[in-house]
């Protein structure tokens, strides 16, 4: 079972179905709005505040629907170093994929290594093979990233690549056959 899931049950549990509010998350010292996007397997370590006085005192009003303190395997996280918006834009960008194609999805786990490299994992989502193999075409050639640092220590840590061709079109539903 997932970290973030184990942390939603937790919450249920402690707020109840009542709790409208998500909690505070504090991510190595900084508030978050959503902690979603952070792979589990960055997480050192969570602890799950209640909503009390001393919470609300450390932190202000959001401490009323509880705190969720995430300390990440980094001080600073793994940044890409192009002008040219986020990594998936950029892949995306250099995938030839024309407007006409059927809508094509590619979702990829990756590291950034200590390097600046990265290294492809589990493979998550993959709508169209071809689509498949001309993402990894564009990421033969890619620019360095500036790796996650903990105490000015070069780190790995995990990401996840979604690449979605032509852009803004919807995937299509798979058909279902309902049996009665």
């Amino acid at each position: 079972m997932r970290l973030i899931t184990l942390i939603a049950i937790a919450l249920f549990a402690t707020y109840g179905a009542s709790a409208q509010q998500p909690p505070l998350y504090i991510v190595n010292g900084q508030q978050m709005e959503d902690i979603r996007s952070i792979p589990p397997e960055d997480i050192l370590s969570t602890e799950l505040l209640p909503a009390d006085e001393q919470s609300v005192a450390l932190y202000g009003d959001r401490a009323n629907h509880g705190v969720v303190v995430v300390q990440l395997r980094y001080d600073t996280p793994a940044k890409f170093l192009c002008d040219e918006g986020s990594f998936s834009q950029y892949v995306a960008s250099r995938v030839e994929w024309g407007e006409l194609e059927r809508v094509a999805r590619y979702v990829v786990r990756f590291r950034v290594l200590c390097d600046g490299t990265i290294a492809l994992g589990e493979e998550l989502q993959c709508s169209e093979p071809r689509f498949r193999r001309r993402v990894l075409k564009a990421l033969e050639n890619l620019p360095l990233w500036q790796p996650a640092m903990k105490d000015g220590v070069a780190v790995e840590s995990s990401h996840v690549l979604r690449v979605q061709l032509p852009e803004g079109a919807e995937m299509p539903v798979e058909p279902a056959v309902i049996l009665l």
